[in-house]
């Protein structure tokens, strides 16, 4: 079985979160979804858990930080292709993020990025493979 990632993040609200991943595309795993928690799956090893803060809070003993006035984390995932990276910030931009940082072109990887409801921030990318070696 291949190693799976689950990336857990505090929101304040459950179900906007859900409504502004879900324009971006993502589904969501009903099995592992409930009130304090909805598991969205990003690919078949990489799920995001958007937790209640209050649910989050029961893992930490620690504060739970304003991911709008600091960052503990960037979350970087890989896209297909120059137009979906712009076309996934576009979407965050329509469901009601914002863009932090503007696009960058360094010819062989192009990246944008945005930030959801909560602060997080990510960074979407297409690294063209032709300048990947093996």
């Amino acid at each position: 079985m291949p190693t799976q990632v689950f990336i857990n993040l505090p929101v304040k609200n459950l179900e906007k979160s859900k409504t502004f991943f879900a324009h971006l595309g993502y589904t969501f795993n009903p099995q592992f979804t409930n009130a304090d928690a909805a598991c969205m799956v990003v690919s078949d090893t990489i799920y995001v858990m958007l937790l209640t803060e209050a649910f989050f809070q029961g893992f930490t003993n620690k504060t739970i930080a304003d991911a709008h006035q600091s960052k503990e984390v960037l979350i970087c995932l890989s896209c297909e292709s120059r137009a979906t990276v712009d076309e996934l910030v576009k979407k965050a931009w329509e469901a009601g993020g914002t863009a932090p940082m503007p696009a960058q072109d360094h010819g062989f990887m192009y990246y944008h990025s945005f930030e959801d409801l909560d602060g997080h921030h990510w960074e979407v990318m297409y690294m063209d493979p032709s300048h990947l070696q093996t």
